[in-house]
């Protein structure tokens, strides 16, 4: 089968977000049995900013048995990316089915024309919180008209498509306002086990940390709930379980940075937080080994990777009742769940976890079991292509 795969970054841009590793995780295993597929992306490289796009990477680069196949971005505004010439790349190669994943995207508009002019059968899958995303209602009135104006080219999209793949219920929900049921298929997010793997990097050395630490990996973005851990950690910070502990937080700046940092001066903890700013996978790969747990605050996600990464080095998560998350990861079984932004409650649960060992322990092989069983990139990528061959006949 000949899959075209869509999507607005992919490699070497690992910083971009759980999309992008979707897309790879898919690509890698359905090319591994056979099949000739490729991601057509633009050039976004994540050098230095969300925005940096780079005209020396390959056009076409084969990489662990799929091709990417990247385009050049003519302009952009925050996340949307414009590379028409996208178009011709998809057309010319004349691929069997189009997948494309985060449907607000230029790139999934030109998968759905595409699509449409050629008859190629379309699959869409957002992860992107089609209409419950905070940016949606409390981002800036610019924001809030191009998301209007969006709605269009959305409904165009997902119109065109022949079925759309969604996470979990929660996002089969939010797509059942624009699309039949029928239409609809869950297929949970996997991650890739084989890369989560130990490496020899000694993480503590390489940052001088004399001392065990918790984490939050994610962008520095109000959404995540930094603001919400960094009040969760001033209260623990007279408590003697949290003596010895530090708090390390990893990530790309998305608008929040400057804000960050202020309020670690501003609540006094600056002795006991460290921030890496943009690290490289293999830094994140070995904080993941030897982290205590992950803390992830989030106001809002759909279907987040990170508490799965967590998982397969079998550390316990702490993360909010929000949105998708509860589909996800569950309360009591692998994780500890708490209200958004109640940060008094945060605090008592990294606490519940710095005191009990054996819950720390047992919910991180709960996890560890849950993708092993079925959130990983191989039985994602087996149901995709049961869906492929389903519209395909």
């Amino acid at each position: 089968m000949k899959i075209a795969l869509v999507c607005p970054a992919s490699l070497p841009a690992t910083q971009f977000g759980g999309i992008l590793f979707l897309c790879v995780d898919i690509a890698r295993e359905l090319a591994k049995i056979g099949h000739d597929v490729t991601i057509y992306t633009t050039d976004l490289d994540f050098a230095n900013n969300p925005k940096t796009f780079n005209k020396k990477l390959p056009r076409l680069e084969e990489i662990q048995g799929f091709k990417i196949n990247r385009t050049h971005v003519w302009f952009s505004f925050q996340l949307f990316y414009v590379n028409p010439s996208m178009y011709n790349r998809i057309k010319n190669d004349k691929p069997d089915i189009i997948h494309t994943v985060g449907i607000r995207s230029f790139q999934s508009l030109i998968a759905a024309l595409v699509s449409k002019r050629h008859k190629i059968p379309l699959v869409i899958s957002d992860q992107g919180g089609l209409t419950t995303h905070p940016d949606l209602t409390g981002g800036s009135i610019i924001k809030k008209i191009i998301y209007k104006l969006q709605m269009p080219m959305v409904k165009f999209i997902i119109n065109q498509a022949s079925k759309i793949s969604v996470a979990n219920d929660y996002e089969k929900d939010i797509f059942e306002q624009f699309k039949d049921k029928s239409k609809i298929t869950t297929i949970k997010n996997g991650i890739n086990l084989d890369s989560m793997q130990s490496n020899n990097i000694d993480f503590k050395k390489k940052y001088s940390i004399n001392q065990n630490f918790i984490l939050f990996l994610g962008r520095f973005h109000k959404v995540k709930g930094v603001d919400v851990l960094l009040r969760a950690w001033e209260l623990l910070k007279n408590k003697s379980e949290a003596q010895n502990i530090k708090l390390v937080i990893m990530g790309v700046d998305f608008g929040f940075e400057s804000e960050m940092f202020r309020m670690i001066k501003d609540l006094d903890i600056g002795d006991s937080v460290i921030v890496i700013k943009k690290p490289p996978r293999e830094d994140v790969i070995a904080a993941y080994q030897a982290c205590e747990f992950l803390v992830l605050p989030s106001r809002w996600e759909l279907s987040p990777l990170t508490p799965l990464e967590g998982f397969a080095f079998k550390k316990a998560v702490i993360s909010t009742k929000t949105h998708g998350v509860p589909y996800t990861i569950e309360d009591g079984k692998n994780a500890l769940l708490v209200e958004p932004e109640d940060h008094t409650g945060l605090s008592e649960a990294i606490l519940k976890l710095l005191k009990n060992s054996n819950m720390k322990i047992e919910l991180g092989l709960a996890g560890y079991k849950m993708v092993n069983d079925t959130c990983n990139s191989m039985q994602m990528a087996s149901n995709t292509l049961k869906l492929y061959e389903t519209i395909l006949g």
